[in-house]
């Protein structure tokens, strides 16, 4: 293309308005610094917006107009530096990028949401787990308890308190056929912290103890009955408070509860 063609070909009044595209602006100022008809063909366009602008200033204020004037005057009066003109789709692009960001932190935040809600989620769902559990073991503990009161073939033995405790009592349940003893501990206070109460077999002629177990974890057990090794031929029944671990014979000035087959 010639530089008459190039010049009607209405690329130099795209430019001068800033309509091109960042190549095309370039591809108009490296024309303009090679041929000098192109550059005048620019400045000539350039002066013609500038008188076109004078006709209608009166719709402009005075300041605004005088600052447009100015610089355009300056332009014709020095040596002209071709300059891309601004890319609209830079800003685009940042704008764009901007906004996939503010969609990332949306995203991300949305998703430390959910992730925070799962969390909460399973931490009830583990909460209703243990009540659960819970509530089976009680209702166990509770079955238990009444099958051995309500078993006709057991024999209901009363201890008595004894000079430590005179307001302590306590239960045995014995079944002399199997030998079976269960301990309803309900009448007895808390041991203290490092000692156990231990409950005793007798013999009774002579006197004849024999350890048959630990009332261990009795705090935790709320129904206080507790289920000791077997113990033929009884014919009567102590708990006493010892250290924790047991003793291997009673220690009687800790006698708490005593009673006869």
């Amino acid at each position: 293309m010639d530089t008459q063609d190039y010049i009607s070909s209405g690329m130099l009044e795209l430019y001068v308005y800033g309509l091109l595209s960042d190549a095309e602006n370039l591809e108009v100022a490296e024309m303009a610094k090679k041929n000098p008809e192109v550059e005048a063909e620019i400045l000539s366009i350039e002066k013609s917006i500038l008188n076109l602008s004078t006709s209608f200033s009166p719709f402009l204020s005075s300041e605004n107009f005088a600052k447009i004037k100015a610089k355009l005057e300056i332009k014709h009066a020095n040596v002209i530096q071709m300059q891309p003109k601004s890319n609209v789709l830079m800003y685009v692009g940042w704008a764009a990028a901007v906004l996939l960001l503010i969609g990332f932190g949306y995203q991300y935040n949305k998703s430390a949401q959910t992730t925070e809600q799962v969390v909460v989620m399973e931490n009830e769902k583990s909460k209703l787990q243990e009540a659960l559990v819970t509530s089976e073991i009680k209702n166990k503990q509770t079955q238990d308890a009444l099958t051995i009161i309500r078993d006709d073939k057991n024999t209901v033995i009363n201890l008595g308190g004894q000079a430590i405790s005179p307001q302590s009592f306590a239960k045995v349940y014995y079944n002399k056929q199997t030998a079976t003893v269960y301990v309803d501990a309900a009448g007895l206070p808390e041991p203290p912290e490092g000692k156990v109460y231990q409950v005793w077999a007798l013999k009774l002629n002579p006197l004849t103890p024999t350890s048959i177990g630990l009332l261990e974890n009795f705090t935790a057990d709320n129904h206080k009955i507790f289920t000791v090794d077997k113990a033929a031929g009884a014919e009567g029944f102590g708990i006493t408070l010892e250290p924790a671990g047991g003793s291997q014979s009673p220690t009687m000035e800790q006698l708490y509860a005593l009673g006869k087959v």
